[in-house]
């Protein structure tokens, strides 16, 4: 078997203090992430892209999903560095991130510094930008992959729900605070020291809180460090170890785990065209049916739509947060049923009969499904901003459900694998975690029926992730296939340098509303899925 040093820990003097140190890394990830999918698609089209060619440039996303995070999963889980398992890739992760966002604000000018040539110069342009966006989506996904393995090894079982709904939250706020500064006019209020637009600057604040919030979170935990790992000999031999362990372990993954990545699969068809062209779906439609003539010869159109794209994503953040907050006392614990505070005399007759219909996780699960795709079935419908505003808006509380469920079921799944039997009735006090201790190699740890070792959890969350991804190529390819048909030619709002004969029709069908209508398809499979896996 593996043999270990110390034991997890977390600094902070309480609970939620230590759950906010370990998830505060997903504060800089979905920071990113907002700045990319607010204002890159709109940077992309400005560059003269059709929306077909941009459909192509995000397969970036899933690409990386598909590359990174199962073989960055593999090699971390049998790092026998000295600092973990996970932290390291962290930190190098969070510093390519950051210099490519910085390449990604600057490349015109980095371009023009380089080459004088106008056509040469566009092309190049276009190039070092796709280059720039691939860079951070694989480096994004490594980031991400150890991050959330590392509060699965971190934290007791028991803890599970709490740590992925805490993640859930940080990511939120991650959001709020990026869709917020996006949605402000930043060279208005920092001037030009940041860079002389609202693109410049965004990359610039999210390259930083990136580097931030990885800090934060490297330096409040230790983990556990992996002395030495039990190779199977049979593949010792094998040039390829990690694609074939990968490969085996997802021909026999356990049926719960199998079941889990079946609603995942299901659902994201629906998630990915939203979460790559909400944004720039709400900034069409203002430019389509809420502004004059003139604001479309905006000087900025690029700043201008990511502006109301950015409002819009505020609004749905801050209410993904929210039930990021309200919706873990909502809702049954999936392993904890059999311990309940006691609440005060006077309202406990109401406590008592709510906790008698409150749902489970799996039902919220299911629910979120079917309010997400009724949400998507009425976006070609949308002739304001505002009604898309709210459309955005209302699915912000699925999403906390769609990020929050997956990650605790297959936590649960997981360490139940590890061998570990939790102590499920421990109370606030007897769940703190310990301080690192040198183990002596081949002793047993008293402790570990309550502490998750997590030993796979980056094979398991890398396969999680294949789950993820391939259905991001299935709807990048469906949407395509509408841009192609909708809508082939370049932005009218955005591509200025393009002459009448080269831009879409903007009176036809919206093909970004049609792409989100199609995906609610498989957003209601994803229910009836879900709804499977209590009986799995």
């Amino acid at each position: 078997m593996s043999t270990w040093s110390g034991k997890p820990k977390v600094e902070g003097s309480s609970e939620t203090m230590r759950m906010f140190l370990l998830t505060c890394v997903s504060i800089g990830i979905t920071f990113t992430w907002g700045v990319e999918m607010t204002y890159c698609t709109p940077y992309l089209l400005s560059l003269g892209l059709s929306k077909g060619q941009t459909s192509l440039v995000w397969v970036a996303g899933p690409l990386s999903g598909l590359i990174v995070q199962p073989i960055i999963g593999v090699v971390a889980d049998e790092s026998t560095s000295k600092w973990g398992r996970r932290r390291p890739t962290i930190v190098i992760g969070s510093f390519i991130v950051a210099g490519s966002l910085l390449v990604l604000g600057f490349t015109k000018e980095i371009v023009d510094f380089f080459v004088s040539d106008k056509d040469t110069a566009q092309v190049m342009t276009i190039v070092l930008a796709v280059l720039s966006l691939y860079s951070v989506d694989f480096s994004i996904n490594a980031v991400m992959s150890c991050g959330r393995s590392l509060v699965v090894d971190t934290l007791p079982i028991s803890k599970q729900q709490t740590g992925a709904a805490w993640a859930s939250r940080m990511g939120s706020l991650g959001h709020i605070i990026g869709y917020a500064m996006g949605a402000i006019d930043l060279v208005g209020i920092f001037g030009t020291t940041l860079g002389d637009t609202q693109f410049k600057q965004l990359t610039v604040i999210a390259a930083l809180g990136m580097l931030a919030t990885a800090f934060i979170t490297c330096w409040a935990v230790t983990e556990r460090v992996l002395l030495s790992v039990r190779h199977d000999p049979r593949q010792s031999q094998v040039r390829f170890k990690v694609v074939r362990q990968i490969y085996s372990t997802v021909l026999t993954l356990p049926p719960r785990i199998q079941a889990i990545c079946n609603a995942v699969f299901w659902s994201w068809i629906g998630w990915f065209p939203f979460i790559v062209y909400s944004s720039t779906w709400v900034g069409e439609t203002y430019f389509r049916y809420d502004v004059s003539a003139d604001a479309h010869n905006s000087d900025d159109a690029l700043g201008d739509m990511g502006r109301i794209g950015s409002t819009a994503l505020t609004v749905y953040s801050t209410v993904s947060f929210i039930s990021a907050w309200v919706l873990p006392s909502l809702i049954q614990t999936p392993e904890d049923k059999s311990f309940t505070h006691r609440p005060p005399a006077s309202i406990a007759p109401l406590i008592t009969t709510f906790n008698k219909y409150k749902p489970d996780l799996l039902t919220a699960w299911v629910v979120g499904n079917i309010m997400f795709a009724c949400a998507m079935f009425i976006t070609p419908f949308a002739t304001s901003f505002r009604f898309a505003t709210a459309i955005v808006a209302l699915c912000g509380i699925p999403w906390s459900v769609a990020g929050w469920a997956p990650t605790t079921f297959l936590g649960i799944e997981v360490n139940k694998l590890s061998g570990q039997q939790a102590d499920l009735t421990m109370t606030a006090r007897n769940i703190e975690m310990r301080d690192v201790s040198v183990l002596e190699m081949g002793k047993p740890d008293e402790d570990a029926n309550s502490t998750s070792s997590g030993g796979l959890s980056g094979v398991y969350f890398g396969i999680l992730n294949i789950y993820v991804t391939i259905p991001q190529f299935l709807s990048t390819l469906m949407s395509g296939v509408v841009f192609a048909m909708l809508e082939p030619g370049k932005s009218p709002e955005l591509a200025h340098e393009a002459g009448p004969s080269e831009t879409a029709d903007p009176t036809g069908p919206n093909a970004i509303a049609v792409t989100m209508f199609l995906g609610a398809l498989g957003s209601l499979v994803a229910a009836v899925v879900t709804k499977k896996l209590r009986y799995v």
